[in-house]
């Protein structure tokens, strides 16, 4: 597989947000998620504009209309005593549900008047408690369906004013519901990290009426399920515990694949740990601040495997923050580490980083460019004298990097196309010839940097990149979409390379293809020009393209099988793959020179004790 010293960094203190709010498109496969730190992932995406509404701690509702660029204030709709927790539109838009403490209302939009108010704890013994309606959904039928802080999920006859069914589904509460498009399933999330689905199904088989039945529950989350979702084909929960899950519906299934697999989701799959090789620098980004550590050295050798002890510990350098509120949308530090640079909502800072001895210092370089709108990638390029910075309109800025700190704008690079989607992935090349962009469109772009002109376009695929980089020594460029393939393309030759065009012929293994987490990071091994090294979440891999391909009926992971086995029979079982599970979860990866590698993992009870404790329950035998 190839002997490496690998430094094991643990001291990135990433805590990710719970998961807050959950919208799912119902005819497509895009999904929104908003975490409590107020970042917003998008899964998928759909570009329609809508009219929203926001409930007010005043009591009042709001009307806002949803416009390119932003939100416009509307009208002010009937305002009651007590504050508004949740919302729900009709179908037809013609009325807004309001759930309040101890009581919910139903509004006509057009009036913006109250047309009904109904009272939801009047069943419930010791009524002096509050009971908090957390979660509302009003059906095209005219039911209001109401979950609340006693755990029950309720339906009512909202122009009656009359109670139809009641369920009690938890001793806890219940905090968020989602109805199916054909509202005919419901899936609710409760503060025991519970989730149930409830089903109208019919009383007698073959019979016309139906009932709400309480049919599947889940416990995949350890704290309060505070969002749910309801897709044509799963059950989708995100928690305080800051998990993303998808369970999906095995009757809604048509094959079996990936959609009948059980996901979940914990940390983003985004570029949060940058790496400066020379000076071997870590920068760690979090929501409002980034942190530059240095890495720890040895001068100890050992056998595979051994830990091998320190003489320089690691050291934290220096805490960065960014002003304001604004969360920080990407960051970086150059290869040299002598320079860093990060962008919010609103602003995009560099700095320059002195190292004198045992002490640090930054100093903000005074006249950077003012970029509106802000970056959305940044990338250093290779001998740390150009930054190039991704813009939301399909563009990047080519910066010159001058001494002692500042900075002069080169050129601005320009799809041909003039697409406006934001552009997410950087490479540049090593020898600083070439640069490769990802935009949301998901074409990838590949530019001149000696004559800052557009070279050539990669072929479309129907997928999403979700990493790529080019080969120092060939200019090849090796892509890693979204479902697990991988291409490489000649830079010089705009063309599929003759490997790339074999791996597409043989296919790659069916567990290779069946993985959850994406490739998030791919580099090269100046030692072997055949090593590629690529990570997701799970496992680090080396792909050596001197070996055959696996076929469906060899075990990916061998590398164990392969020890047992005599010189020559394990030869003619080698194949490309070499995958290494040790590391997990497993947030960066890169090479630091051809003999060393780090590795930066955050266990997952490492930042589960840094969560609220979650709900208490006796369980049996305790």
């Amino acid at each position: 597989m190839g002997e490496f010293e690998v430094h094991r960094v643990r001291f990135f203190g990433l805590v990710p947000a719970g998961v807050r709010c959950l919208a799912c498109h119902p005819r497509g496969a895009r999904l929104a998620l908003a975490r409590t730190d107020g970042a917003v992932e998008v899964y998928n995406f759909t570009a329609n504009y809508f009219q929203e509404k926001i409930g007010c701690e005043d009591g009042s509702v709001k009307i806002f209309q949803v416009i390119p660029g932003g939100i416009q204030f509307e009208r002010n709709l009937d305002r009651r005593k007590g504050r508004v927790l949740c919302l729900s539109w009709h179908p037809s838009g013609t009325h807004i549900a309001a759930g309040s403490i101890d009581f919910f209302r139903v509004i006509d939009v057009t009036s913006g008047q109250t047309v009904q108010r109904i009272m939801v704890n009047h069943q419930v013994e010791k009524a002096k408690r509050e009971c908090v309606v957390w979660a509302i959904a009003l059906l095209s039928s005219g039911t209001v369906v109401s979950a609340d802080s006693f755990g029950r999920v309720q339906f009512w006859h909202w122009e009656q004013g009359t109670l139809a069914e009641s369920h009690t589904i938890s001793t806890s509460a219940a905090l968020s519901l989602a109805v199916s498009e054909k509202e005919d399933s419901i899936v609710v999330g409760t503060s025991t990290g519970a989730t149930y689905q409830l089903q109208l199904l019919p009383v007698k088989l073959g019979g016309s009426e139906k009932r709400w039945v309480r049919t599947k529950p889940f416990q995949f989350h350890s704290h309060d399920v505070r969002a749910v979702a309801h897709s044509p084909t799963a059950l989708i929960s995100g928690g305080l515990d800051a998990q993303l899950v998808i369970r999906p519906l095995m009757e809604k299934v048509q094959k079996k694949g990936y959609d009948a697999v059980l996901r979940k989701f914990t940390f983003p799959h985004r570029r949060l740990v940058s790496c400066a090789r020379k000076a071997r620098l870590l920068l760690f980004q979090f929501s409002q601040y980034l942190e530059l550590w240095r890495l720890g050295s040895t001068e100890e050798t050992g056998k595979d495997g051994e830990v091998l002890p320190l003489c320089r510990m690691p050291e934290h350098l220096v805490q960065l923050k960014s002003k304001g509120p604004e969360h920080i949308y990407c960051s970086c530090v150059s290869p040299c580490g002598t320079w860093v640079g990060y962008s919010t909502a609103s602003r995009f800072q560099l700095y320059r980083v002195r190292c004198d001895g045992d002490g640090v210092s930054l100093r903000k370089v005074p006249k950077a460019p003012k970029l509106l709108p802000p970056a959305y990638q940044l990338q250093f390029s290779a001998n740390s004298e150009s930054l190039f910075v991704a813009s939301a309109r399909g563009s990047v800025h080519v910066f010159q990097l001058l001494e002692p700190g500042g900075c002069k704008h080169l050129h601005t690079l320009q799809p041909p196309s003039g697409c406006s989607e934001a552009v997410y992935l950087l490479a540049p090349s090593a020898d600083g010839h070439w640069l490769a962009a990802v935009s949301g469109d998901w074409a990838i772009h590949v530019y001149n940097l000696k004559c800052f002109k557009h070279h050539c376009v990669v072929p479309s695929y129907n997928c999403a990149v979700s990493a790529l980089a080019i080969h120092p020594s060939t200019n090849n460029l090796v892509i890693a979409y979204s479902d697990q393939q991988l291409v490489e393309f000649s830079i010089p030759e705009k063309q599929y390379t003759n490997w790339s065009r074999a791996v597409q012929s043989w296919g790659l293994h069916r567990a290779w293809l069946e993985r959850d987490s994406p490739i998030t990071h791919i580099a090269f091994n100046p030692k072997n020009p055949a090593h590629i090294l690529l990570h997701d979440t799970y496992l680090l891999c080396i792909l050596d393209k001197s070996l055959p391909l696996p076929d469906d009926s060899a075990l990916l992971m061998n590398q164990s099988a392969l020890k047992q086995l005599p010189e020559t029979a394990r030869k003619r079982q080698l194949h490309a793959f070499k995958i290494c599970k040790k590391f997990q979860p497993l947030l960066f990866m890169d090479l630091l020179d051809e003999n060393c590698l780090v590795v930066v993992e955050r266990p997952i009870m490492d930042f589960k004790t840094q969560l609220p404790l979650p709900v208490q329950q006796k369980k049996f035998g305790t």
